[in-house]
């Protein structure tokens, strides 16, 4: 997913805030379910943040053009771990790895088909 890096993302320096990354990956993660007719919430479930690690490599800044990849590394009945990365050009500048939950009425829940054939879909990591 491509994103523009907007004035509201930076900081008095033109440097893109450090919280704005992963407001990006959210964002790719949502686009995926968009681009699929999906919605990432629904009355029936939906996924939660449970664990994040990230490593930030270099800035982005105004006006830059990003991208915004993800990878799955694992998925289980009720859970995800996906790699997502920014990139500036043809280099990565962020890289989060992030566990998701899946919640069903308020409960982890096991991740439904339609879902599951989304992430199935997604490249995984190492295999590119």
């Amino acid at each position: 997913m491509k994103i523009r890096v907007y004035y509201e993302d930076t900081d008095a320096g033109g440097i893109v805030y450090h919280a704005n990354y992963l407001k990006f990956c959210e964002r790719a993660r949502s686009e995926l379910f968009f681009s699929k007719g999906l919605s990432p919430h629904s009355k029936s479930g939906f996924f939660v943040v449970r664990r994040i690690e990230a490593d930030f490599f270099k800035s982005a800044s105004l006006g830059d053009e990003l991208e915004v990849t993800t990878e799955v590394e694992a998925y289980k009945k009720a859970s995800v771990t996906l790699w997502q990365t920014v990139w500036l050009k043809d280099e990565p500048i962020f890289q989060a790895r992030v566990l998701l939950a899946y919640l069903a009425n308020g409960r982890v829940g096991k991740i439904p088909e339609p879902v599951l054939a989304l992430l199935k879909a997604l490249p995984r990591r190492g295999e590119s």
